[in-house]
């Protein structure tokens, strides 16, 4: 018996649900170089398709399309649409995959992982707190660039209503609330990159090799989702709801493909992280 109960004995003041609070975890990732290059590279993006506009002239020049992309010099919420729509299928995904898949297998590279848990900090309390932050890093990286993206297009071409590509115009308070329904849509449909990751993160001691990985996956999706022969199995690939948010900057709001695309993001991105946490648990940590 009493050797039970030393074993159960903790340091007076010991609270397991105070160990690595989250604004510690978010502070030692916001000093990461990563973090300030990733930040740096979706600032500058706003910019270069700026540049890209005044050498190649107007969007849309030279055929008799209408799209999105041509509409891009309307406005600057039609500049931050765009923004939106040139990067949603690639670039958006590698600040989520890099970080929720670096967070945990960067602590295993670096021999630190050991002590963290060893301070002691409960497995599910070390995972939860830098899966807090990651999210909410990716999050910031996905807000930040339409925001970006608005200023510099309002400053180049004026704040004015969002022209859409079937006709019409959205005055500039409903264009506002679209770009947010467009950001969270393009944000929970990124759930399933940030869970592979994550999962990933907690089963390697390498860091590009989960973040390398859910992008990778990712982007099978997409190719994946492009061979018509599958049919309705394309349904299950969440690449497949990726760009359901184009309904969102239409006269009215479709919400039948978002809700799907949702509904399908949510589970799978709910399975993995119930892997991850299930995973590292039972996981023998040597480094």
């Amino acid at each position: 018996m009493s050797t039970l109960t030393e074993r159960t004995e903790v340091a007076s003041g010991y609270r397991a649900g105070r160990t690595l609070p989250l604004r510690v975890e978010l502070v030692r990732q916001l000093k990461r170089r990563r973090t300030l290059v990733m930040g740096g590279v979706l600032f500058a993006l706003p910019l270069v398709l700026l540049v890209a506009f005044q050498i190649g002239g107007e969007p849309g020049q030279g055929n008799d399309r209408i799209n999105l992309m041509d509409a891009a010099t309307a406005s600057g919420a039609n500049f931050a649409a765009v923004n939106l729509f040139a990067s949603a299928g690639f670039l958006l995904v590698v600040p989520v995959a890099l970080f929720c898949g670096d967070t945990v297998a960067s602590e295993a590279s670096w021999s630190s992982l050991r002590y963290l848990l060893a301070a002691p900090v409960p497995r599910a309390r070390l995972l939860w707190s830098k899966l807090v932050v990651g999210l909410g890093l990716s999050l910031a990286a996905l807000v930040l660039l339409p925001t970006v993206a608005l200023a510099v297009g309002t400053a180049a071409y004026g704040w004015g209503p969002l022209q859409l590509p079937t006709g019409g115009t959205l005055p500039t308070g409903t264009a506002a609330t679209r770009l947010l329904i467009v950001t969270a849509y393009i944000m929970v449909s990124q759930l399933v990159t940030a869970a592979l990751a994550f999962w990933l993160s907690t089963r390697t001691d390498a860091p590009l090799g989960a973040v390398g990985g859910a992008v990778f996956l990712t982007i099978i999706g997409s190719v994946l989702d492009e061979v018509t022969a599958l049919g309705d199995w394309r349904h299950f690939l969440p690449a497949h709801w990726q760009y359901a948010w184009l309904d969102a900057v239409q006269p009215q709001v479709q919400w039948t493909d978002m809700i799907q695309g949702t509904a399908l993001s949510v589970t799978y991105a709910l399975v993995l992280f119930a892997l991850a946490f299930r995973g590292f648990a039972r996981k023998d940590v040597v480094s």
